[in-house]
């Protein structure tokens, strides 16, 4: 049976966010162009079936009601729009390199601030909520995390959902339309050339503006002033735009042979692309996500070597054989003291959260038509600068 298109047309998105939120504000049109591209695209290209076409609409729908939200907000607190990033620190490195094991570790330190999973997906709360007791935004979150692993049982092992837990501003780059959220789900390339084509500067001024009303919205909680931590590989695609968006900004990368991550990332989006389309092609995953990241780690050398003192590095295989005297000498290179208090946290934070304690991620890279020849090939460079030969 054919499925329809309608809930992937602009006009059908657009008024149903409206007539969500009542409201039609949406401050800055620069998502307009990207969001013709995406809709077109899951159309004609996506595949998807009856869930993915609902599930996509409505996730569209959802980040256009959010950005009509968060538009009232700065409409009726222009104050939000004087809140600065100063000095964050930001993770980065391929996928699967331990990113988000050195995020939620770093996180318990609660001198940062940290963007939650639920903040993510919805950055701005009822319009009328006073910023006390429970947030109106967990249970919407919480039931959208069911449902996906409801979906795909063994999304759990590959990647520890957690509403209320650290998570990266991948999605609220989404916010924007520029970001690589929506490959994750399903095989779009003409939406996927026109933001490699284009200029991602709207895409970070977004984020930038996103995290003002987070921190307003932290500090209307009760918590005081903080230092940002962050964390995206998909930064690695755009490490210039990082650095100019954000003055001062301390640069974390995370290395792990990409023979191990690449496989393991493909295998991530495979599961997502089952959410949303019949027999999704494990071939194309593999050849899309190859090359964008062996792509971005070459850019990623020479903008590194231009700006070395933002950089700190971390291989993987440390976190696990000298995790203390990492992260002694990272607290140094962010400028902070590595204070008991902290230590103490980053060990509680241990202790309750053991990878042993989740399902094995199980995956080879023969499923997905990767031989370790082509592999090292694609990501040569990365692998002779760091050591991985």
């Amino acid at each position: 049976m054919a499925v329809s298109s309608r809930p992937l047309q602009l006009e059908y998105v657009t008024k149903a966010a409206q007539q969500r939120t009542g409201l039609n504000d949406y401050g800055d049109d620069s998502f307009h162009a990207p969001l013709k591209v995406l809709l077109k695209a899951l159309v004609g290209q996506a595949n998807l079936n009856e869930s993915g076409t609902q599930g996509q609409s409505a996730r569209i729908i959802e980040i256009l009601c959010q950005r009509l939200l968060m538009q009232s907000f700065f409409n009726k607190y222009p104050e939000i729009a004087s809140e600065e990033i100063l000095n964050p620190v930001v993770i980065v490195g391929l996928p699967r390199t331990g990113t988000t094991m050195l995020h939620r570790t770093l996180g318990s330190d609660e001198r940062f601030y940290t963007p939650l999973w639920f903040e993510t997906r919805f950055p701005s709360p009822p319009i009328d909520w006073d910023f006390i007791g429970k947030d109106p935004r967990l249970d919407a979150a919480k039931s959208e995390i069911r449902t996906m692993l409801d979906a795909n049982p063994e999304l759990a092992a590959m990647h520890p959902f957690d509403a209320e837990a650290a998570d990266e501003e991948i999605m609220l780059l989404e916010q924007s339309f520029y970001s690589s959220v929506p490959e994750a789900f399903c095989n779009i390339p003409d939406y996927a050339n026109w933001v490699d084509a284009h200029d991602n500067t709207p895409g970070y001024q977004y984020l930038y503006r996103v995290l003002q009303f987070l921190q307003w919205q932290k500090k209307r909680k009760g918590q005081g002033v903080r230092r940002w931590l962050l964390k995206a590989p998909h930064h690695m695609h755009h490490l210039d735009l990082l650095l100019e968006t954000f003055p001062g900004v301390k640069v974390i990368q995370t290395h792990r042979d990409p023979l191990e991550t690449i496989p393991s990332l493909t295998s991530l989006n495979y599961g997502l692309w089952s959410l949303n389309t019949d027999n999704p092609d494990p071939k194309a995953v593999a050849d899309i996500w190859c090359a964008k990241f062996s792509h971005s780690m070459r850019l990623a050398i020479g903008i590194r070597d231009q700006h070395s003192d933002c950089f700190f590095d971390v291989n993987y295989d440390d976190t696990t054989r000298n995790a203390d005297g990492v992260l002694d000498s990272l607290y140094q290179f962010i400028g902070m003291e590595f204070t008991d208090m902290a230590r103490a946290a980053i060990q509680d934070w241990r202790n309750n959260n053991r990878r042993d304690d989740r399902a094995v991620h199980e995956y080879s890279p023969e499923q997905f038509g990767y031989t370790e020849q082509f592999l090292k090939a694609e990501f040569k460079e990365y692998r002779h600068r760091y050591g991985f030969e």
